[in-house]
């Protein structure tokens, strides 16, 4: 169709890839084909099932694997003349636990997937769109990009690394008339993070002393559920932001888009203190002094996020936090 742009994505198999591939393949006007992406084909019904209709026309399907150079010069060949106008790098892994207990080959694999699968699929588009002046790369991160979260030391690395990358490239690519943005997405209710907190809380963890798995066990885990179940977004809120940034009428995009308000304030501790106590006092004290009246202020939260009240960001930041002694 005229007119009509082609949106690659990656990791569509569940999430908010999926859900990202299916409002786009689903606008009424048609503006978008969409190559959905994943690694393994059979995991596919899921996506069809919600796209209805829209499979076959406006959407379709592709093997790519982000971690396999040719799996990725294949995918994009297949495209008529190569040519993408919006590359949506949504394909990633999670991983937490207490650092002793992850061997390196697993850290390995965090970064090879979340960090230098989403250069192997800009590296690949690049050039065309910068020949073209013109084309978006949307980069699905985090704001564990931006704030380190305890016990996802590995997770928030890829994340922030990928943040430093796209901070760096996003300069440059602007002389071209090709825009980057980045989606950092706070809590987000998946199978994705239900199945790794079921998971981790089976696991042992060999080569941490007994303390740590029980801050990690006992401490972390109950109240990072508390914060999922309360701050949590769907995976259609973060497709709306992924969307929206994607529609040809964005001129100029905003380069991040934060998507929870409520996690505004918590990174912006970090900048309000060039030290870097403030977050750090702020975290610990989360987890470590309130971690038991956590279930508890969480639940008033709830009840309070569920009436009709308009919610500053600034009432974030009235909280005075005294630093540990």
């Amino acid at each position: 169709i005229p007119g009509q742009k082609l949106v690659l994505i990656t990791g569509c198999s569940s999430g908010i890839g999926l859900r990202m591939a299916v409002m786009l393949a689903t606008d009424e006007q048609k503006r978008y084909h969409v190559v959905a992406t994943m690694r393994d084909l059979k995991r596919k019904d899921k996506l069809v099932e919600a796209a209805g209709d829209a499979y076959g026309k406006t959407l379709s399907l592709a093997v790519l694997d982000v971690c396999n150079d040719e799996s990725v010069q294949q995918c994009i060949s297949g495209i008529k003349d190569r040519h993408v106008d919006v590359l949506i790098n949504n394909a990633g892994i999670g991983l937490v636990g207490p650092i002793e207990s992850i061997p390196i080959e697993e850290m390995k694999k965090v970064f090879e997937t979340n960090f230098f699968g989403v250069i192997r699929m800009i590296k690949e588009v690049m050039p065309d769109m910068k020949r073209r002046k013109g084309g978006h790369i949307i980069v699905v991160s985090s704001v564990m990009g931006l704030q380190g979260v305890v016990f996802n030391d590995v997770y928030a690395a890829s994340k922030f690394a990928m943040e430093g990358f796209c901070e760096s490239l996003v300069v440059q690519l602007l002389k071209f008339n090709v825009t980057l943005s980045m989606i950092e997405p706070g809590p987000v209710h998946t199978e994705f993070e239900s199945k790794m907190i079921q998971d981790v809380k089976q696991k042992e963890y060999p080569g941490a002393d007994p303390d740590t798995v029980h801050y990690f066990k006992n401490v972390y885990l109950p109240s990072s559920v508390d914060i999922f179940e309360t701050l949590g977004q769907t995976p259609d809120d973060i497709a709306r932001v992924g969307s929206q940034a994607s529609l040809p009428q964005s001129s100029s995009p905003r380069f991040r888009n934060l998507t929870n308000p409520l996690y505004t304030p918590i990174v912006a501790l970090k900048y309000a203190d060039e030290t870097g106590g403030l977050s750090v006092h702020a975290f610990y004290h989360m987890l470590f002094n309130l971690g038991p009246l956590m279930h508890v202020s969480m639940t008033a939260m709830n009840l309070s996020l569920t009436r009709p009240k308009k919610l500053h960001i600034s009432d974030g930041l009235k909280l005075k936090l005294a630093p540990d002694r």
